[in-house]
């Protein structure tokens, strides 16, 4: 019996909790049993390539193959990405994942993936930062008010106890307005109302961004930039930046100067952000700065196992200066994060049966 889960369903019974678990254990998991995990690099396939009256677009396969020591899955996020949506009033991409038992194959859940997304991009950062921030981090900016925007922030409140202050700044302030309607109705109201967490909008300029990130102990920045958002005078000497926009060579969020000047820079994936992450292609392709791939410190399963027994940072030096997580996301993230879902639905019978 196959349980079909709207983004609704899904939003109701997968926490952000349960998101970081599920990724640490699938990372040592991975460690100790490397054939375990099975994730080929993704297939994208461009629409209406050479077609006139339409926006060139793509579609993408991610498939994973996981297995747990019990039992195996197969998971398969199914992306389209569609530039005049928008204009239909529509969004720009959908997604979907099937989770099947590869014991039977059988197909245990057909769910929405873009929440999905959403929350396991949230989750990696979420452990970046719990192993990488201040353990006292009282403050997070917020760079880009979209909608990976929400659940990036529900993760640092998540793993960071001690937040009482939240910058936000975006290319509008309408949209930062919108934003923060959104997430005190959404999130602080339901989740964290006994923390009395403060919000400030900052206005769209350079003046009031710099503003935004002056006191941050934490940067989140999920844009489309194509150019360096700030400068390290404009920082914390301790600040920890989680970025996970510049997703393609040609977007940049983080400045080369930042960083070079950062102490400990992790990536989540090492197959993929190398053709990928903007922000790092740019800095290792320009001949006037310093660092490249080899000053690249790991990838979060490196961060996880060698920290594994320091949780939020309590045996960590506080004065480790910058440090950088860069994110472009693989599908055995999304695969992990989709199969604790279905696992879930099967249990205690969510969503839609539907019988083939």
């Amino acid at each position: 019996m196959m349980q079909l889960l709207n983004k609704a369903l899904v939003q109701q019974h997968l926490t952000m909790t349960m998101t970081i678990d599920a990724i640490e254990q699938l990372l040592q998991r991975q460690s100790q049993h490397p054939d375990w995990v099975n994730c080929p690099e993704r297939l994208v396939i461009p629409t209406f390539a050479g077609v006139d009256n339409k926006s060139s677009g793509s579609h993408l396969s991610m498939p994973a193959v996981l297995y747990d020591g019990d039992k195996e899955y197969t998971a398969v996020k199914l992306v389209t990405i569609c530039p005049d949506n928008p204009s239909r009033g529509l969004p720009t991409t959908t997604a979907v994942v099937t989770v099947s038992d590869n014991d039977t194959g059988e197909i245990l859940a057909f769910m929405d993936g873009v929440y999905i997304t959403q929350v396991r991009t949230a989750g990696l950062s979420g452990i970046a930062t719990k192993y990488l921030a201040h353990p006292d981090s009282q403050v997070v900016a917020v760079l880009g008010c979209g909608g990976m925007a929400y659940e990036q922030l529900n993760a640092v409140l998540t793993v960071c106890p001690n937040i009482k202050q939240i910058n936000l700044w975006n290319r509008t302030a309408k949209g930062a307005e919108t934003f923060k309607q959104q997430f005190i109705q959404n999130y602080l109201n339901p989740h964290y109302s006994e923390r009395k967490i403060d919000i400030q909008v900052f206005d769209s300029s350079e003046t009031g961004k710099n503003k935004a990130i002056a006191n941050a102990d934490i940067i989140n920045l999920a844009t489309r930039s194509e150019q360096g958002l700030f400068r390290c005078d404009a920082i914390l000497p301790h600040v920890h930046i989680n970025a996970v926009g510049a997703y393609l060579p040609t977007m940049k969020e983080v400045s080369n100067e930042v960083i070079e000047a950062c102490s400990q820079i992790f990536v989540d994936d090492l197959d993929g952000c190398p053709h990928e992450a903007g922000d790092l292609i740019q800095a290792h392709d320009d001949k006037d700065c310093s660092w490249h791939w080899d000053n690249l410190t790991g990838d979060l399963s490196a961060l996880v196992l060698g920290n594994q027994h320091k949780p939020n940072n309590q045996d960590n030096d506080t004065n480790k200066g910058i440090t950088l997580f860069k994110s472009v996301g693989a599908g055995r993230f999304d695969a992990v994060v989709a199969i604790k879902v279905a696992q879930l639905a099967q249990q205690q019978n969510i969503g839609q049966n539907i019988e083939f």
